[in-house]
């Protein structure tokens, strides 16, 4: 008998879908703020963007690539047999309870807010016809085989019993270490670090914090595919590990100074990025010290960044670079067998972490090495940054002609 769908089931991950969307124009927000205002339209569009490309790009394709039946029994990227989401219907994939429709949309919303967490790296000097190109190509040769590798059936490292409840490696290490590998490869912004770049509106941040942290309930808890204890656990530990990593940044930043709003906003969704892979499979007490050990992961590996003098503008790798790889880690040792389906360092399953770390440094490795070498082309062929003047001038009217405040 084919599993049937579930009417709650498939409402909440409607619902999960569309908080999962709320968060790329959020992030657009939390970004835009820490910009200076003549690149605030700018900023909010490299995110606002993704919504239409990716999109269109995960219908015809992406999810193909994605979600395909695997080509060749070697785990690394998905058919063709979902183009243009054919086959891709109404009725329920094996094992699930929810159209199979409905999946692929959620899919893609993690699809589309990927690349446009990257764009932290290169605000104020992107060059917009550049940007859309590389997302393009990104999408396609890194995020669709690596979502492959660890969701799709007959990933590699799904095979190898690797835990990543909703995208630690998927979504923020990848997204994290190629803003490292873009950056390294746009070179910093004109007058860095001389010019003081101060953030134009920090209540902008604030509310894409919010937004954010709102959205997170979707990506998390709507990853359990089920309205179920799973998706419960989830949530639980979603809000756990953000309150206590705002916290601690916060704990932090009163030590260095004063407890700074902006930081604040940071430390939560910092701690939103650490609980991502392990949601489903840890206790709430474990997204506690998960989210508390999240805040001086990220805060010291953003102070570094300034130390050294490197311009990654938004700390994209020391947020979600480095918190993912915190999450990703953590996952191999607190993760329950009470909880879930995995078994962690601390309830006697070692292993499971070493199968994390593997995860984790092939990850890297492979998004540094191919963003990198695709930044290097694309700059070679289309160049990457604006004019110098165009910079000067900014972005929202040397690239959009618009301003956002007259």
């Amino acid at each position: 008998m084919e599993n049937a769908i579930n009417a709650g089931d498939t409402a909440w991950i409607l619902v999960s879908s569309a908080l999962v969307l709320l968060m790329t124009p959020a992030l657009g927000f939390f970004y835009g703020g820490m910009v200076r205002k003549k690149n605030i339209l700018s900023t909010l569009n490299l995110s606002f963007i993704m919504v239409g490309l990716i999109s269109v790009q995960w219908v015809l394709f992406g999810y193909s690539l994605a979600f395909g039946d695997d080509v060749g029994g070697m785990g690394l990227i998905g058919g063709l047999n979902y183009l243009g989401f054919s086959g891709v219907t109404g009725a329920p994939l094996a094992g699930q309870t929810i159209p199979h429709l409905i999946f692929a949309a959620f899919q893609m919303m993690f699809a589309i807010i990927t690349p446009a967490l990257i764009t932290g790296a290169f605000v104020d000097r992107i060059k917009f016809s550049t940007f859309l190109v590389f997302s393009l190509i990104w999408a396609t040769i890194v995020y669709d085989p690596l979502c492959h590798w660890v969701w799709g059936g007959g990933g590699w490292i799904m095979a190898l019993g690797a835990l990543d409840f909703a995208g630690g490696t998927v979504v923020h290490i990848a997204a994290g270490f190629s803003a490292l590998a873009f950056a390294l490869a746009i070179g910093p912004r004109k007058g860095y670090p001389g010019v003081l770049m101060e953030p134009h509106n920090i209540p902008y941040t604030v509310l894409g914090a919010a937004l954010l942290w709102v959205g997170w309930f979707g990506f998390n808890a709507g990853s359990a595919l089920g309205a179920n204890g799973a998706a419960a656990n989830a949530f639980v530990t979603t809000n756990t590990a953000a309150a206590a990593a705002a916290l601690v940044w916060m704990l932090l930043a009163w030590k260095d100074g004063k407890p700074s709003v902006l930081g604040i906003a940071t430390g939560a969704v910092v701690g939103l990025v650490a609980i991502t892979p392990a949601a489903g499979f840890v206790t709430p007490g474990a997204a506690l010290i998960i989210g508390a050990v999240a805040a001086p992961v990220s805060y010291y590996a953003m102070r570094l960044r300034h130390k050294i003098g490197f311009d990654e503008s938004l700390d994209v790798w020391a947020c979600h670079g480095m918190a993912g790889t915190w999450g990703a880690l953590a996952t191999g040792l607190f993760a329950s067998p009470e909880i879930g389906a995995g078994t962690g360092l601390f309830y006697g399953n070692p292993a499971q972490l070493w199968i994390q770390f593997i995860s984790v440094v092939v990850t890297i490795g492979y998004v540094f090495v191919v963003t990198f070498v695709l930044c290097k082309i694309l700059g070679a062929v289309m160049g990457l940054r604006v004019s110098d003047k165009a910079e000067e001038v900014g972005l929202d009217l040397s690239e959009h002609g618009e301003r956002a405040y007259s």
